[in-house]
């Protein structure tokens, strides 16, 4: 497998952020225009890269962890700024 560079990181960190805000896989994957899988498996990466778990997931619920909110609120006015 090949390593993610930090560069390649961005678009996970966007994703995370969509989860945070959409409250469910379903909800971000729709928001973001991609497959449920491909939100789920850039949060993975996202998460392999940084070394802790950044999104706790139940059957029934999607929370982030305080790690991942704390990267979500750093990144949010970035990308807000995108936006403008």
């Amino acid at each position: 497998m090949a390593t993610t560079t930090p560069d390649q990181l961005w678009a996970h960190v966007h994703c995370l952020g969509a989860l945070a805000e959409a409250g469910s896989y379903t909800a971000a994957a729709a928001r973001l225009q991609v497959s449920k899988a491909a939100v789920s498996q850039r949060i993975t990466e996202l998460e392999r890269a940084a070394g802790i778990p950044l999104v706790q997931r139940t059957t029934r619920s999607v929370r982030l962890t305080p790690a991942g909110q704390q990267l979500v609120d750093q990144t949010r006015g970035a990308y807000e700024q995108i936006q403008r």
